[in-house]
């Protein structure tokens, strides 16, 4: 299946609208946001920009109905009152707002989650780590990665709020080994990339953030990925 990956989207509304225009060409069945969708450098106080990108979030939601939404952890510090880097508490009535708002705007049978699974790969915010599987999936369920999912998209703040978890994981460097990676493509955004890359089992999107004076830290492309053959080619926006 041709699935249309959404990175990082931090306060940048022509993303949604960019994805929208390309998933109308049918060259994509489905799409992926890892979110992160609030939050950008010196923008605490723009509130309209918050709204603004929650709207684009939301209609894109409700044209694509079949898209696969992933928690991240900018997206979770406003819902569990966590503030972290970038927490803006003046937009955190608007964010909370707006995200039970897209939570609503998405099918019951395909709801927010922190991992979604399409063919074999595994979409998250940061990554699913063997350690984190071994520490909260029971033994007899480790080698059912449908099992995998379902037991993590269970676990709540205590277990999600910690640097080895999928909202939080940086493993492009680490050299930690991730869940099944001799069966299992990965597919990440979170820790900003000058190009989509892929490294062994994983693939990092996180391609349109940028420096704290505006300039793009990397390509500006959508990942187009073959969820059967783990084909992939990157999109400049249309």
């Amino acid at each position: 299946m041709k699935v249309l990956v959404i990175p990082d989207v931090h306060l940048k509304p022509q993303m949604f609208r960019q994805a929208a225009a390309f998933m109308r060409t049918g060259k994509a069945k489905r799409a992926v946001c890892l979110m992160d969708i609030p939050d950008d450098w010196d923008r605490e106080y723009d509130i309209a920009c918050y709204e603004e990108t929650y709207d684009e979030a939301i209609r894109f939601a409700v044209e694509f109905p079949d898209t696969a939404w992933c928690y991240g952890n900018h997206d979770l510090s406003y819902f569990w009152h966590c503030p972290e880097s970038g927490y803006s508490s003046v937009a955190s009535e608007t964010v909370q707002r707006k995200l039970l708002e897209l939570r609503r705007k998405v099918p019951e049978d395909n709801p927010i989650c922190y991992v979604q699974k399409i063919d074999h790969v595994l979409f998250s915010h940061g990554g699913v780590l063997n350690y984190f599987v071994e520490e909260y999936v029971p033994k007899s369920k480790y080698h059912d990665v449908d099992a995998v999912v379902k037991e993590i998209n269970k676990l709540g703040r205590t277990e999600m709020w910690n640097d080895m978890s999928p909202i939080w994981l940086r493993p492009q460097h680490s050299g930690m080994r991730l869940y099944k990676p001799r069966k299992i493509l990965q597919v990440v955004g979170h820790t900003p990339m000058d190009e989509i890359t892929r490294e062994k089992n994983l693939i990092s999107t996180d391609v349109f953030s940028t420096y704290r004076d505006g300039r793009a830290i990397g390509t500006q492309e959508f990942l187009l990925l073959d969820t059967e053959t783990w084909e992939y080619i990157g999109i400049k926006s249309l």
